[in-house]
């Protein structure tokens, strides 16, 4: 949801301001009713939107997997200049040359890399952030240690650490030699699923078994796979692909 003076300037109908003032003066309509109220919400994906009777003309849909590379920020903090944010870390957004604006799905912490999938279909990403559908996210980890069965059991049924309880819902040891990296002697790579969306929480609850993270890429958010890309590199889903994941997606019972 944006609000509705944000949304007519990204459509180009006219300034923020200048925005704020056609719906104080009754000239833009959602859904029928005219809209008197500033700071109203909107969803520009879902929403009828018109300013003096007129439909205003819609951002096309666009769907983002972006392999983010560490050290990026996969928030929308405002940018100072040169695409850097307020901590001095780039934005990932900023990878991507696209006129239309998009925003992140779920949250990749900077030292962490690997899929970010960005939209501007807000009724997708809503669905796909949702706690209550819990779509797996499938992570690979390069953790200190060799790691036993043991502790992958113990990572399944689940750890507490500074108060705060984590649970994998699988997790596997997989093999030393992997496409992003081969891990030496005392590491392990670990393939961690997830279906909760706590923060940090592989870090977390590696830690809390004595197995600190060392590396830890995102590969999968559901049905939406990182593939082949390299770090920095994104791809953009085509039309037959929007439609398995719509189905995958918006197609579930509520």
């Amino acid at each position: 949801m944006e609000r509705l003076h944000k949304v007519l300037a990204h459509a180009g109908v006219a300034s923020r301001r200048k925005a704020e003032a056609m719906i104080l003066a009754r000239r833009v309509s959602v859904n029928g009713d005219l809209v008197t109220i500033l700071g109203t919400q909107v969803d520009p994906g879902r929403d009828h939107i018109q300013v003096d009777g007129v439909p205003i003309r819609g951002e096309a849909k666009k769907y983002i997997v972006l392999y983010k590379p560490k050290g990026y920020l996969s928030d929308l903090a405002p940018s100072l200049r040169s695409g850097q944010a307020p901590r001095g870390k780039p934005r990932a957004v900023d990878l991507i040359p696209l006129r239309e604006r998009l925003y992140p799905v779920g949250r990749l912490d900077a030292e962490s890399e690997g899929l970010l999938f960005l939209t501007n279909d807000g009724a997708l990403a809503q669905r796909l952030m949702h706690p209550r559908y819990q779509h797996e996210k499938e992570y690979l980890a390069m953790v200190r240690g060799e790691i036993d069965d043991r502790v992958l059991a113990q990572l399944c049924r689940g750890v507490w650490r500074a108060g705060e309880r984590y649970r994998a819902e699988r997790a596997h040891r997989v093999g030393a030699k992997q496409k992003y990296g081969t891990a030496n002697r005392g590491q392990a790579w670990v393939k961690i699923i997830l279906r909760e969306g706590k923060k940090r929480e592989i870090r977390e609850m590696c830690a809390a078994v004595g197995h600190p993270v060392l590396r830890l890429i995102r590969v999968r958010i559901g049905s939406i796979h990182l593939g082949n890309l390299r770090a920095g590199n994104w791809r953009e889903l085509n039309a037959a692909q929007v439609a398995d994941l719509k189905q995958n997606i918006l197609g579930q019972a509520d």
